[in-house]
């Protein structure tokens, strides 16, 4: 406890980082960050911003920056953007790299000497229409932060199935599989059906009329009979984490076979 005390009075070390070293998280007038989930759980805290004020985003943005190097935030408007980006700019003590995906509203920072993981697995993220992008999007933004290589695969919905069978050999060389997909949640049924990989089902809220707001395709993949996972409507950044997860236990035993 004495090397962080002294390191944070050198101002080698910031409060809040020495705060989420002995507690594991970070408290702020926003809430608390929790700053060692990625150690002890394997991923990233994400901050939805969602909910919440552009302020009270970028307060919890500045925490995570200083106490991980990182700041993942999900759901995010232009405001919210905005908002920490200038926090940042003020309140953090390093340069900071942004990466604002506008289509899955996610905005991932790093300070400049943040060291990512790399994993060595792949996983494949796919979609059944551009109408999934958005979802999609969220979870590939999630597995590059946790170092998994991604591979998309897109637009290959069951309406012609010839649109999946040529992407076949891709979709079995994958360690993982996100499919998303909307209407009646079709696609990840069939693709479980044809690789022997794990299959994680993201229903997805496009469509129209009764059952549109994704409620048929999360009914139909529950219902799957074929085998596969299944998280809830919309869920991109649970299901990026899930397969974040198996990427990182393939990458693992992949390192101890060479």
């Amino acid at each position: 406890m004495r090397d962080l005390l002294e390191a944070v009075a050198d101002g080698e070390l910031s409060p809040e980082a020495a705060e989420a070293r002995l507690a594991g998280y970070v408290t702020t007038g926003a809430g608390r960050f929790d700053a060692a989930r990625e150690s002890r759980r394997g991923a990233p805290e994400g901050i939805l911003a969602s909910g919440k004020t552009p302020a009270e985003v970028a307060v919890l943005a500045t925490a995570a920056l200083e106490s991980t190097g990182r700041a993942l935030v999900t759901r995010t408007s232009d405001a919210d953007v905005d908002a920490v980006i200038e926090a940042a700019a003020e309140d953090v003590d390093a340069a900071i790299e942004f990466d604002h995906d506008e289509r899955a509203r996610t905005l991932l920072a790093q300070t400049a000497d943040h060291d990512p993981p790399e994993l060595d697995a792949t996983v494949g993220v796919v979609t059944g229409g551009t109408a999934d992008g958005a979802v999609a999007g969220e979870a590939t933004v999630v597995l590059d932060a946790m170092g998994a290589t991604v591979e998309r695969v897109d637009d290959v919905g069951v309406a012609h199935l010839g649109r999946v069978l040529d992407h076949l050999e891709r979709l079995r060389d994958a360690d993982a599989l996100i499919v998303a997909a909307g209407r009646e949640g079709a696609l990840p049924t069939v693709v479980a059906g044809l690789v022997d990989t794990p299959v994680i089902g993201v229903p997805v809220s496009s469509g129209y009329g009764h059952g549109g707001d994704g409620e048929a395709a999360l009914a139909g993949m529950l219902q799957s009979c074929t085998v596969l996972s299944v998280v809830n409507v919309d869920a991109g950044f649970v299901a990026g984490t899930q397969a974040g997860l198996i990427a990182r236990a393939v990458s693992a035993a992949r390192s101890q076979t060479e």
